[in-house]
């Protein structure tokens, strides 16, 4: 079993998300009493968010760049960045980190195209909404990628930051994202990414009328996969 390298804490929420899911379907995979063989790197994400909110993604891909390394020298085969938004400085994180980075976004779209689906709405934080790093990268697999609207892009990113990250889910939020869901399906969308790896706290396939993607939990599997391959 190769050792997974986690770069975790963006948010520390999600990350316990990754690691119960690693451990999981670890075991379904090989049974008794077997789990995910891992090394966790987990940032301050305060930090971080601040990079992010001030346009520093250089500083950023410094910070996580030196935490990918110490995951290498902990042992680590390849690495897993536990967030869609910091994906945007995953060329030089893998370039630090000198070992493989599984990019969340390549697997989301191998399991979306295994789906049938051609067009595809996109939640996640306003950087991956509005921004090319994580909707190209969908396009380069040949998906059409609808987000969306401003105000509701600025709803579904608020909801992140300011709930979820924090542990809080609220039906009211829920309920939002539900209509912004419905609203993606009504423009076409065949098929809906959760692309922050915290909306999977809040909502799950039960909230859309579509096929839904959760990133972290494709992005686990993956991960066991690649963990697990001879």
């Amino acid at each position: 079993m190769r050792l997974i390298g986690l770069l975790g804490g963006m948010s520390w929420q999600s990350t316990a998300e990754y690691y119960r899911l690693l451990n999981e379907l670890t075991h379904q995979r090989l049974g008794g009493l077997h789990s995910a063989r891992c090394v966790l790197y987990s940032v301050d994400f305060a930090a971080i968010e601040a990079m992010q909110s001030e346009g520093r993604w250089e500083d950023a891909a410094a910070v996580l760049g030196e935490a990918a390394r110490a995951l290498e020298a902990a042992g680590a085969e390849f690495v897993v960045l536990c967030t869609n938004t910091m994906h945007k400085v995953a060329g030089r994180v893998e370039a630090a980190a000198g070992i493989p980075l599984l990019h969340l976004a390549d697997t989301t779209a191998e399991a979306v195209k295994r789906a049938g689906v051609g067009t595809v709405g996109l939640l996640g934080t306003r950087f991956t909404m509005e921004q090319d790093f994580y909707r190209g990268r969908l396009a380069e697999h040949g998906l059409e990628v609808l987000v969306p609207g401003p105000e509701d892009q600025r709803i579904v990113s608020d909801v992140i930051y300011d709930e979820l990250c924090l542990g809080i889910v609220r039906p009211e939020s829920r309920a939002a994202y539900r209509r912004v869901i419905a609203a993606l399906v009504a423009d076409g969308a065949e098929g809906v990414i959760y692309g922050c790896t915290e909306i999977e706290l809040l909502v799950d396939e039960t909230d859309s009328s579509v096929p839904v993607f959760p990133t972290t939990r494709l992005h686990c599997e993956a991960a066991v996969d690649r963990a697990l391959a001879l």
